[in-house]
């Protein structure tokens, strides 16, 4: 039997730094999920509405477009999707109202609380440690990757110290990453 070829330090490092990067795009659709004051159309893509027997996103069966800042339209593709998408949002978790004018849906974002801002900061920042964590993750899988390396002696002590170097200033730059992300959150939920 051969045995199993072990990545190289580019191939290491190549994939730490895609894996961090994927971290960074989950943390940003999470953190887009998080309801500011402002309104916009994707805080309704995790609703799902009944379309012939199947739970499908509001995007796939309605026009989800901004009225203003603070309101959200809703206008149906089809007749009389517009009471099932209204059931859906009202039964959402979101705590928002809809009112239907004819085939056109009105939701308008009610103003978050002092309280309520303070709970969702607390979520902000409970997402930002998760993505930490998660990268944190990756670095020590890369640096157990490249110890094997050594310990099989496929590469130098070196190279093995350089390649962890910059696995360690990959992970620093993420981290900042996310904590910019964070903080900008943050700054958006505490916003009048």
């Amino acid at each position: 039997m051969q045995p199993l070829a072990m990545a190289t330090i580019p191939e290491i490092k190549k994939t730490a730094e895609t894996k961090m990067a994927k971290s960074i795009e989950a943390l940003k659709n999470e953190l887009q999920k998080i309801r500011t004051g402002r309104a916009h159309p994707g805080i309704l893509d995790q609703v799902h509405v009944d379309y012939y027997g199947s739970p499908v996103p509001i995007s796939q069966v309605a026009n989800v477009s901004l009225l203003d800042a603070r309101t959200i339209t809703v206008q149906p593709w089809e007749k009389g999707m517009g009471a099932k998408i209204e059931k859906a949002i009202r039964e959402s978790d979101l705590g928002l109202n809809p009112s239907s004018q004819g085939d056109l849906l009105r939701v308008p974002m009610p103003a978050l609380t002092q309280e309520r801002r303070k709970e969702l900061t607390k979520v902000v920042k409970h997402t930002g440690e998760e993505s930490k964590v998660a990268v944190r993750n990756l670095r020590r899988d890369a640096n157990e990757q490249l110890k094997k390396l050594l310990k099989e002696k496929l590469v130098s002590e070196d190279d093995e110290r350089r390649a962890q170097d910059d696995v360690q200033k990959l992970t620093d730059r993420t981290i900042a990453e996310v904590d910019k992300l964070v903080a900008s959150k943050e700054a958006d939920v505490m916003a009048v």
